[in-house]
């Protein structure tokens, strides 16, 4: 896929109208529940954020909708958020947590895209496998 697909991506996710709103809504519920009590996304709510991000993009971002059949895993989540704003940070303001969701997604997606090339890419002659 490569860094020309992955930088497509990337662009595909900003430059998205409906990845903007639900990114907007995403994060202001995540401090209504929080009862605005941080200037920002916690990151213990970042589990729950990606979780709807996820629910959000699948019915209207074909992008997440084809390649990201489930949220991303903690393990991503917490990567995203050390690749945007360090293991130090205490809370996202909106622009990082926009780009909080444009590295998890973009991630994803390359992810979801790899594996499904991964499959089709036949490994050795099958007659080897006594399946052919």
């Amino acid at each position: 896929m490569g860094i020309g697909a992955s930088k497509r991506v990337e662009e595909a996710l900003i430059s998205s109208p409906v990845f903007a709103a639900a990114c907007e809504s995403v994060y202001e519920d995540c401090l209504a529940e929080a009862q605005h009590a941080f200037a920002g996304v916690r990151p213990y709510q970042l589990g729950d954020a990606a979780d709807r991000l996820h629910a959000a993009l699948s019915h209207s971002l074909p992008l997440v909708r084809r390649w990201v059949p489930l949220p991303p895993p903690r393990q991503e989540v917490d990567k995203a958020f050390c690749r945007v704003a360090g293991a130090s940070a205490d809370a996202l303001h909106l622009p990082e947590f926009k780009a909080f969701a444009t590295e998890l997604f973009r991630a994803a997606i390359m992810a979801g895209a790899g594996a499904a090339v991964a499959r089709r890419i036949p490994i050795g002659d099958r007659r080897c496998w006594g399946g052919g």
